[in-house]
């Protein structure tokens, strides 16, 4: 049965069903039971499981996430949610120092069964401090397991799967996604952690993505196929683990890889799988794998910076272009366009 739900209702969804299945899972963090319910992925749910099992918290992350990481210790399953990823900068002894040490330092008798929900993206002018995309820094700490869905049906299936997993998972949220729409079963599953999806079938080159960046790749799929391009898009949906078999099967069949990540250039996701590709199927290359990410420098809060500074699809396929000794085109947006605000489709609340 069809059933088109937005990626904010998936989420809640999962939180709901898997309360309801464990009474071990709750929800605590800043605003999770004000009436916006962090973009509606937590509304509804204190009056459905109570204030004991859906907590409001203060403004002290590093406490809050201690006493998630605690609860989880002893038999919780705390789902923490951070509305920026920036401020769980302020936890970072607790997630890092502990919690994604715990099973090691306890030769894995001591699970943490905590997940960590985190907003990142763009928008609006909120620059530094607002609109950074973290997920490279959690990625490289070992014991964590960072998700980054694209998609309703994979933001209810990998929330399911990341609350049941014994380890700490980062669950990574672009805030341009909550409104987007697509088919969700209602019955309870789970996403597997660590395997891609295909997001779409090509020949021609992989473009190898994650979150809201998917949504861009396709994009580029479609103005390119005009061209003659054929794109494979693969949605990476978890970055730590990575898919790497999934990875290496795409970018083989098609001998092209363009990588569009988040974050910045150096140190990134996009060095990572660079580096695979080319020590794992060089030979299998026809052109060397490049990609597109944010320049090195901090996140702009004006309008005149924003142009230079975010990528779209429709420059992005430029640099396709090159790669397939085409000409670029000239892009051209309407004057109101602002690359710091998502398309006109948006339904969001910010």
């Amino acid at each position: 049965m069809n059933r088109n739900i937005t990626f904010a209702q998936a989420i809640n969804e999962a939180t709901d069903q898997c309360m309801a299945r464990d009474e071990s899972v709750y929800l605590l963090g800043l605003g999770v039971p004000d009436p916006k319910g962090v973009f509606g992925t937590t509304s509804g749910l204190q009056e459905k499981y109570g204030n004991a099992r859906v907590l409001d918290t203060p403004a002290s992350e590093n406490a809050m996430t201690g006493i998630a990481l605690g609860s989880a210790i002893a038999g919780k399953r705390p789902v923490m949610v951070h509305q920026r990823v920036e401020f769980a900068m302020l936890a970072l002894d607790q997630i890092i120092n502990q919690a994604a040490n715990w099973c090691y330092m306890f030769g894995g008798k001591s699970s943490v069964p905590l997940v960590l929900r985190m907003l990142v993206g763009r928008g609006w002018g909120q620059g530094p401090q607002h609109s950074q995309s973290l997920h490279a820094m959690f990625a490289s700490i070992p014991g964590l397991k960072v998700l980054m869905p694209a998609t309703p049906h994979d933001a209810k299936g990998l929330m399911a799967a990341a609350i049941e997993d014994n380890n700490p998972v980062i669950f990574l949220e672009h805030r341009w996604l909550h409104h987007i729409s697509g088919n969700v079963p209602s019955d309870y599953y789970i996403t597997p952690i660590g395997k891609a999806r295909v997001a779409r079938v090509g020949s021609d080159i992989t473009i190898i993505a994650a979150s809201y960046m998917v949504l861009e790749a396709l994009a580029m799929a479609d103005i390119l196929s005009t061209e003659g391009i054929e794109v494979e898009v693969l949605d990476l949906r978890t970055i730590k683990p990575l898919d790497i078999d999934g990875i290496l099967e795409s970018v083989k069949k098609t001998g092209r890889a363009l990588i569009l990540d988040l974050g910045w250039k150096s140190f990134g996701l996009s060095s990572e799988i660079i580096a695979l590709l080319i020590e794992s199927i060089w030979a299998d290359l026809k052109t060397p794998p490049f990609r597109i990410t944010l320049p090195d420098v901090p996140t702009p809060s004006t309008p005149g910076l924003a142009q230079y500074y975010y990528p779209r699809a429709e420059n992005m396929c430029n640099e396709v272009r090159k790669a397939f000794n085409r000409p670029v085109k000239k892009v051209v947006y309407d004057k109101d366009f602002t690359f710091d605000q998502p398309n006109k489709n948006f339904k969001g609340p910010f």
